[in-house]
C-alpha cells in the first residue's frame, strides 16, 4: 500500500503543487511553518476525508481561495486508484474514486495510514480522549461501519446534551430525552464490541514490541475500560445495549441535575500499565515515550495483519523529540512499507534510511 503521487490545489499554504513519493522512506525537510505537516495532512485525508488537525473543512482551504483539492494516485491491494477530495466554502466535501462519486466513509480500507506526531508521545500521560482518538482512528480505517457509528453517536450525544442543558427553560424537551438515551445505548453496544476487539489486538501486538524496546526489562499491559455495567464486552450487542441502558437509567436524575451526560462510551479509556503499575501515574518520561512508540508500531502491525500490507506510516517531526536509542529503534522497524518522515533538517535521516529527500519552502516542494 502506498501513495504514488499527490497534487494539491488551494490546500492550506499550497497553491499548485505535485509530488511523487518513493515506495520506501521519504524524508520531507524544511524549516517550521513551511507546509510539511500540511502535506502529511493531505495524505492522511485519503484514509477517510477527515483531518487529524481540524474538524472544519473550511480550514483546509487556503487564504484567498474558494476551494481546495487533493488529488492522489494510490496503490492498494495490487490495484491503482485515483482519489480526489474537493472542499468548497459553504458546501459539503466531494469525494470521487476513479471518477465515481463516493462517500467519505467509503474511503475506509482503500488506503490506510498510521500517524505519529509529537503529541502522541504524551499519549500515555494525557486524558482519556487521546486514547479514544487512537482507537477511533484505527478502527475507522479498518471497519467502514465504525466511522458511521461514531458520527451517529456524536450527533445523538450533542442532542442529548442540549436537552440536559435547556430542559429547565423548556420542560417539553424532556419528552425526547429517553429516545436519545436509547439511541446512544444502541450505538454504544456496537462500538464497545469494536473497541474491545481492537484493544485486545493492540495489547497483544504492543507487548512484544515494548519488551524488545526495553531490553526485556518491562512488560506493557493494556485494558479496555468502558461503562461499568457491561460485564462482557464481547457479548451480543443486544445484551450490551441493555446493560448500557441500565447504567443510563440509573444516572438519569443525576444527569438532569448536572445538566450534562454523565454516562456513556464518550468516557471510555485504555488502562495502560508497565510492569503492573499504572503508567499514567507512575511511568517516567522515557517509559511513557517508549510505551507510546510501542502502541503506534503495534497499530502498524495490526493494519498489516488485517490488510496483508503495511499502511503508509506518517512520522510528523517525531524523531527530533526522541533520543538516539529510540530514534534507531523506530528507524530499524519501519521497513517493509512506505514511510513519510518530516523534520526541520535532513538530520542525516536520508543516509540512515536510504530515503528520498524532499525540501519544503513556503508551500513549494523540491
Amino acid at each position: 500500500m502506498r501513495i504514488e503521487r499527490i497534487a494539491l490545489s488551494g490546500f492550506r499554504n499550497y497553491d499548485e503543487e505535485t509530488v511523487s513519493f518513493g515506495p520506501d522512506v521519504n524524508v520531507i525537510c524544511g524549516p517550521n511553518a513551511q507546509g510539511k505537516t500540511n502535506l502529511l495532512e493531505a495524505v492522511y485525508l485519503l484514509t477517510g476525508a477527515h483531518s487529524f488537525r481540524t474538524r472544519f473543512d473550511r480550514e483546509l482551504i487556503g487564504f484567498d481561495c474558494d476551494w481546495a483539492s487533493v488529488l492522489a494516485d494510490v496503490e492498494s491491494a495490487g490495484r491503482d486508484q485515483t482519489v480526489r477530495l474537493l472542499f468548497k466554502r459553504g458546501q459539503s466535501r466531494q469525494v470521487t474514486v476513479n471518477g465515481a462519486k463516493k462517500t467519505s466513509a467509503s474511503l475506509a480500507g482503500l488506503m490506510t495510514a498510521v500517524l505519529f506526531s509529537p503529541d502522541d508521545l504524551y499519549l500515555i500521560k494525557e486524558g482519556a480522549a487521546a486514547r479514544r482518538r487512537l482507537m477511533d482512528s484505527a478502527i475507522g480505517q479498518l471497519r467502514p461501519g465504525y466511522a458511521a457509528l461514531l458520527a451517529d453517536y456524536n450527533k445523538l450525544y450533542e442532542s442529548k446534551m442540549r436537552i440536559l442543558k435547556d430542559w429547565r427553560e423548556k420542560p417539553s424537551l424532556l419528552d425526547t430525552l429517553d429516545e436519545f438515551s436509547d439511541g446512544l445505548a444502541r450505538c454504544s453496544a456496537r462500538m464497545i464490541r469494536y473497541r474491545a476487539s481492537f484493544s485486545e489486538r493492540l495489547a497483544a501486538a504492543a507487548a512484544p514490541i515494548h519488551r524488545d524496546f526495553s531490553g526485556g526489562r518491562e512488560e506493557l499491559g493494556l485494558r479496555y475500560v468502558t461503562v461499568s455495567t457491561v460485564t462482557d464486552t464481547h457479548a451480543p450487542a443486544e445484551e450490551i445495549y441493555r446493560q448500557v441502558l441500565d447504567h443510563q437509567q440509573a444516572h438519569r436524575q443525576a444527569e438532569l441535575e448536572a445538566g450534562q451526560c454523565l454516562t456513556g462510551i464518550h468516557k471510555d479509556d485504555l488502562d495502560i500499565s508497565i510492569n503492573g503499575v499504572a503508567a499514567r501515574a507512575f511511568a517516567s518520561q522515557g517509559q511513557t515515550r517508549t510505551a507510546a512508540l510501542s502502541l503506534k508500531l503495534a497499530e502498524r502491525e495490526i493494519f498489516r495483519t488485517e490488510t496483508g500490507e503495511y499502511p503508509v506510516l506518517l512520522l510528523d517531526d517525531v524523531l527530533s523529540e526522541l533520543d538516539a536509542v529510540r530514534q534507531e529503534f523506530v528507524l530499524n522497524r519501519i521497513g517493509g512499507g512506505q514511510t513519510l518522515i518530516t523534520c526541520c533538517e535532513d538530520e542525516d535521516i536520508s543516509r540512515r534510511t536510504g530515503g528520498r529527500v524532499f525540501s519544503v519552502r513556503e508551500g513549494r516542494i523540491r
